[in-house]
């Protein structure tokens, strides 16, 4: 190289490992004369460690001694793009494969919609409600509002390789300015309803938006809070109600359709022609649970070869057979949406309805029975949701009936185990079973079309799992991140195990890294899914992708004799104790839920500790309009105080051991999890009930209801501190429990 660059901490790295490297010399021909060891190492400003030249046997043995995960990407040859980068106006090579699906050609967004339309032009392919008026937009006409919006945003100065930030609920116009940017050559990129001012200035700065979309007058506020901060920002468009005010470079949706409407097509079809699909399309942000988001970089060839392959292995019919339906309302922002939502169903020419912006706070059923889907997705905390209601409503029926629904449980329970493992018949008992109680539940819950239901995002609890198979609803999982586009495992029908997310999509690879004594490794994927890498950020990008190209997931898991993945943990979230000690604290989490039904969170604590402690929440309503929970119990948690002799109905009558009777049956509930730890370094030796449950809104849960650990600890920090004074713990005589 000409000039001298600074290598990356990675590259240090990586040479520091070289212990044998005694002399690394200018002087080549000298070194050779010696035979001392001499490693050459070219360097490139965007992915740091290009390649290494190695002149003696010595050095490349000892660089064989221990099968470590290469810390750095090779660097292609000159000219050839390499498998990633974190400029956002590069190209990368696809993870083409040598036959099936992987050896599919490749396609742009606008390729895969303009076939789109010549397949399904007169389908419907979006459908919602305006007041009792329901609208819709067929794939044709949806492809040409999508071409007026490029048209527009390319009129007010959209530059390419520049974001259009999406901030609002799902909608036509979010599906329509999400491509029109991307037909624009610029970057779709959503950013999430609950963020902070600060937390869209963030994403609007980090991917040098011109122009953003916002939903109403509530979201225009957050932006025009941070709009001088914004040097790249050049327009913004409000999609839903009426302006409220007159500001320059401010539009309403009907005044930004017009200015693209009657622009030439040339210099639209221009960029359409000059894009490639391994180049950069969509960003999606991570929601930054353990620090600042990250710009996932996702190329045309991640979204519409995703497409193709989870289309295939769902078997989704195409549409010209029976179409398929499917209800939008979890945040576009992420990718489990986005890719369900706009791209499987356009593979596939299905249609998309739009549930209402309260669809969360109690619509969302409403809108199940209108639309009927034949397909729905559903993060964890939807299903548990929908069985506390079921629950609840279950406990007011009569005798009769409620002896009726427990005898058809346990028959749909049974029946759908045996299923599972692929053996014997279906009794004639599952038959009646079916007609006088799951026919009747699918219909309340408008799933009676339903043929795939699907949780994935977070994890579900197996007590979840099996009262929806109970009902004869298998909840399907499905495994992926934003960095593989969505889906990389998914349970289906005919491979389908409880707690298991599946096996790959077709196409793709996973191989586990540095498996224990028990299977357990750090789970990696490879396929055409895999991100381009982090926009501006290439060490996070070599964090997450090895020299081979494999993405590190950083979660751990393991894989049954016949394929099945099970998720078991997360690397970042092993607690090591202070003797210690590897505990993954979800599976300890989800027993004591289990074990104590009027459990809504748990988090264990220990890291660094001398013994583990536990931080609980108990089920409680939730506020409908801001989100936010409440005091009083739910209806389900009042029915479970009364089973145990309590009378409470607040959580303020049962937290911090205020309430004898619920506090001597948690206690029991916990000492029967710890009867099953693995060892006494794995059993909860103290635990506090909350005053309050965790939420989006109060920030201790993420926009797909994950956990943010480190965001908890630092909220309950005395409290966690408490736990680790010199006191005695909660069950003994110097510590007894409080007075009825």
């Amino acid at each position: 190289s000409s000039k001298m660059l600074r290598p990356t901490p990675t590259v240090v790295r990586a040479l520091m490992q070289c212990q044998m490297v005694r002399h690394i010399s200018s002087d080549t021909k000298n070194s050779r004369k010696k035979q001392s060891l001499f490693l050459h190492v070219s360097w490139n400003r965007d992915q740091s460690l290009a390649s290494c030249c190695l002149s003696s046997e010595r050095l490349l043995s000892c660089l064989l001694v221990k099968a470590q995960r290469p810390s750095s990407l090779a660097v292609p040859a000159a000219g050839e793009p390499g498998l990633w980068t974190s400029q956002g106006d590069a190209e990368v090579k696809l993870r083409m494969g040598e036959s099936g699906l992987a050896a599919e050609t490749p396609l742009t967004v606008n390729q895969m919609f303009t076939l789109a339309v010549e397949r399904y032009g007169d389908y419907k392919a979006l459908s919602w409600k305006e007041g009792e008026q329901q609208k819709s937009l067929t794939y044709r006409e949806y492809y040409q509002s999508c071409r007026t919006a490029a048209k527009s945003f390319m009129k007010l100065g959209l530059q390419r390789y520049h974001g259009v930030g999406i901030l609002g609920f799902n909608s036509s116009e979010w599906f329509i300015a999400d491509i029109g940017a991307i037909l624009a050559g610029g970057f779709a990129v959503g950013i999430y309803t609950t963020n902070s001012p600060e937390a869209c200035q963030y994403v609007a700065e980090n991917c040098k938006a011109n122009i953003i979309v916002v939903e109403n007058h509530k979201q225009l506020q957050k932006i025009l809070q941070v709009e001088d901060k914004l040097p790249h920002l050049k327009a913004i468009i409000q999609y839903k109600d009426a302006l409220k005010e007159k500001r320059p470079n401010l539009y309403s949706w009907a005044e930004f359709m017009e200015l693209g409407r009657d622009e030439p097509d040339e210099p639209l079809d221009a960029i359409i022609s000059s894009q490639k699909p391994n180049q950069c399309c969509s960003l999606i942000y991570t929601s930054g649970t353990t620090g600042q988001p990250k710009g996932v970089m996702l190329s045309h060839d991640n979204i519409t070869w995703t497409a193709l392959s989870t289309s295939r292995h769902v078997r989704l019919k195409d549409a010209t057979l029976a179409q398929e339906v499917v209800v939008s309302y979890l945040p576009l922002s992420h990718i489990a949406a986005q890719m369900v939502d706009m791209w499987i169903t356009m593979k596939v020419g299905g249609m998309t309805h739009f549930a209402q912006p309260d669809a969360l706070k109690g619509s969302l059923v409403n809108t199940l029975k209108e639309a009927r889907p034949t397909a729905f997705m559903g993060v964890p905390r939807v299903w548990e949701k929908m069985q506390e209601k079921m629950k609840s409503v279950g406990a007011k029926s009569s005798t009769v009936r409620r002896k009726v629904a427990a005898w058809a449980k346990d028959v749909g329970l049974q029946t759908n185990l045996t299923k599972m493992n692929q053996s014997g018949r279906t009794p004639f008992s599952y038959q009646i079973a079916k007609k006088l109680v799951f026919k009747k539940v699918r219909k309340a819950l408008g799933l009676d079309r339903c043929s795939k239901c699907y949780t994935g995002a977070a994890p579900i609890t197996k007590d979840t799992l099996e009262f929806f198979l109970s009902l004869d609803i298998p909840l399907y999982e499905l495994y992926g991140m934003s960095e593989s586009s969505g889906p990389h495992t998914i349970s289906s029908p005919e491979a389908f195990k409880l707690t298991s997310c599946g096996k790959e999509i077709p196409g793709c690879k996973t191989k586990l890294h540095n498996p224990d004594e028990e299977g357990n490794g750090e789970i990696c994927f490879w396929g055409r899914h895999v991100f381009m890498g982090y926009l501006n950020m290439p060490d996070k990008t070599e964090e997450a992708l090895d020299a081979e190209g494999w993405l590190h997931s950083g979660d751990l898991g393991k894989h049954d004799k016949k394929g099945f993945l099970f998720i078991t943990g997360r690397i970042k979230e092993l607690i090591i104790t202070a003797g210690g000690e590897n505990i993954p604290p979800v599976p300890i989490e989800d027993a004591v839920k289990e074990a104590v039904p009027l459990i809504n969170n748990a988090m264990l604590i220990g890291d660094k500790r001398k013994f583990l402690s536990m931080l609980l929440t108990v089920k409680c309503q939730v506020n409908a309009e801001s989100g936010e929970p409440e005091d009083e119990l739910t209806a389900e948690a009042v029915e479970i105080c009364r089973k145990l002799g309590s009378n409470a109905t607040k959580v303020s009558e049962v937290a911090s051991g205020r309430d004898r009777a619920v506090h001597t049956a948690i206690q029991e509930g916990i000492n029967r999890v710890n009867e099953n730890a693995t060892s006494n370094a794995q059993r909860i030796q103290k635990w506090i009930i909350l005053d309050r449950d965790f939420s989006v809104t109060g920030g201790e849960l993420g926009p797909t209801m994950k956990l943010k650990r480190p965001v908890v600890a630092k909220m309950y920090k005395e409290q966690i501190e408490n736990f680790y004074k010199e006191l005695a713990t909660p069950t003994t005589p110097d510590a007894p429990l409080p007075p009825k």
